[in-house]
């Protein structure tokens, strides 16, 4: 029977929802979005495809030209074609700080340009990662993460069966249809869509700066992780060489990565790096980075190859000696520290590339489960708010909170610091907003918890459970 571990956790989940909904779903359309980088892009760059390679530009020649098209830029990298025939991009950083795809002929013309912070994908990237704020969105859509876990973990103790058949657990009825389209699909989309939150953690600002600080500590790091924090600069400013932002890029979309180094790049063995870079057949994308410019971690003085492949398994990275083209080091991806393997294997997952079309698959059902089971429980709240108030869960009345779920939000808090500091703040105005606003109290619910906890204490269990069943089952 239900008691008081069902009325504890049914007003979590109801907290939870009322914070995290509106941007679940807006996280997952543009997730969706980002799934399909690989076949959006192309689309995007379908103009500069399948081109003839009768004539063949040193790369060196088409950098130059995408750098005579656009006074004043500096090189950032040069993407690698996919195929013979396929256009270079030139990814460039403007005399304004701004950033721009060049996408330049095997014969070396300049074909035409994309602007890096336009593009479909990157333009979804920033709404799924900042929501278009800033650092303040990167914030709140870590939060937003860390409560739907909450969300996703109360909604499976509410959902589960105690004794009832499969129908409404496993499947919807018809009669009760509103209700269980939101618990069924929850249900079957639950272990899916927590790992797509927690394979999210590391790119978000306070878990993953304390996750690379416990990194660091315990001795993990074996080279710069693969991955970066927060927000990305919108614009990023070339200052001299040596003076560089060591701000956070997201590795999502080349697109989004800073360059900052003064001097135009010495491109005296540029074109013997990339022939040596194109033998090495990395994993499309490839690209070979300037000296200076910004990837991961600190910039290095030296050209990198690397591949930007999602599936980071299938990635790898090579140094040259910017003097003399000579290779420096090399680095795959089963040299890295098994904890960063770890975070590879996930952030494939999460970009849907860790198993190519059926991954996607997977990952945008589950965004739209997230979508259909948010709007269900919109409708569910909208049928059962009392007239004139949020309609917040009753806690339970005149009983002890079991050990387990204290000890279950403690760990939680522990884990997500963030949620840590929700929670601190959800106490603090269940305590004060009474005395500051009496009616915004009654709208939230805070004084009916409060009236109901004095009216129901003597009902007996028989009436408080007869309530906690009428409001469960409605919908």
């Amino acid at each position: 029977m239900p008691g008081v571990p069902y009325r504890t956790l049914w007003r979590w989940h109801f907290y939870a929802g009322l914070l995290v909904l509106p941007f679940v779903i807006v996280l997952a359309l543009s997730g969706s979005v980002f799934l399909f980088k690989p076949q959006i892009e192309r689309w995007e760059e379908r103009a500069f495809l399948g081109l003839s390679a009768a004539e063949t530009a040193p790369p060196s020649l088409q950098v130059q030209a995408a750098l005579e098209a656009f006074p004043g830029a500096h090189l950032h990298s040069y993407r690698l074609p996919g195929r013979p025939g396929d256009a270079a991009l030139v990814h460039l950083v403007l005399a304004d700080g701004g950033m721009r795809d060049v996408f330049v002929s095997p014969a070396g013309e300049v074909l035409g340009s994309l602007d890096s912070q336009r593009r479909i994908v990157e333009v979804a990237r920033r709404i799924h990662g900042t929501l278009l704020v800033g650092a303040r969105g990167s914030l709140v859509v870590e939060l937003v993460a860390c409560w739907a876990i909450v969300m996703i973990l109360t909604g499976l103790f509410l959902w589960w069966p105690r004794g009832r058949g499969p129908a409404g657990v496993v499947w919807p009825r018809r009669r009760r249809l509103t209700r269980d389209l939101h618990a069924v699909t929850g249900f079957w989309a639950s272990a899916f869509a927590l790992l797509l939150l927690l394979t999210g953690l590391p790119w978000t600002e306070v878990w993953g700066r304390a996750f690379q600080a416990v990194r660091e500590q315990a001795g993990w790091v074996r080279g710069a992780p693969q991955w970066n924090l927060g927000d990305p600069p919108a614009q990023v400013v070339p200052t001299t060489q040596g003076d560089h932002d060591h701000g956070h890029a997201h590795e999502h979309d080349h697109g989004a990565m800073a360059a900052q180094h003064g001097a135009a790049a010495d491109l005296a063995h540029f074109d013997d790096i990339v022939a040596k870079a194109t033998r090495e057949q990395l994993a499309f994308p490839a690209i070979v980075l300037a000296p200076g410019a910004v990837l991961f971690g600190p910039p290095s003085s030296d050209w990198t190859a690397t591949s930007l492949v999602q599936n980071r398994p299938l990635g790898a990275r090579i140094v040259y000696d910017a003097r003399t083209g000579a290779e420096l080091s090399r680095e795959r991806f089963a040299d890295r520290h098994v904890i960063d393997r770890v975070i590879g294997y996930g952030q494939a997952w999460h970009e849907g590339a860790l198993f190519g079309v059926v991954n996607q698959v997977i990952g945008l059902l589950t965004a739209l489960a997230l979508v259909t089971m948010s709007v269900f429980a919109f409708l569910m709240w909208r049928r059962r708010r009392p007239a004139g108030e949020l309609g917040v869960p009753t806690p339970p009345v005149a009983r002890a909170r079991p050990a387990w779920i204290t000890l279950a939000m403690l760990v939680l808090a522990a884990l997500l610091p963030l949620l840590a500091i929700s929670l601190v703040v959800l106490w603090l105005v269940d305590l004060v907003l009474p005395r500051l606003s009496p009616a915004a109290a009654r709208w939230l619910g805070i004084t009916r918890a409060a009236t109901a906890h004095k009216s129901l204490a003597g009902s007996g269990p028989a009436t408080d459970l007869r309530r906690q069943s009428s409001e469960s089952s409605s919908g």
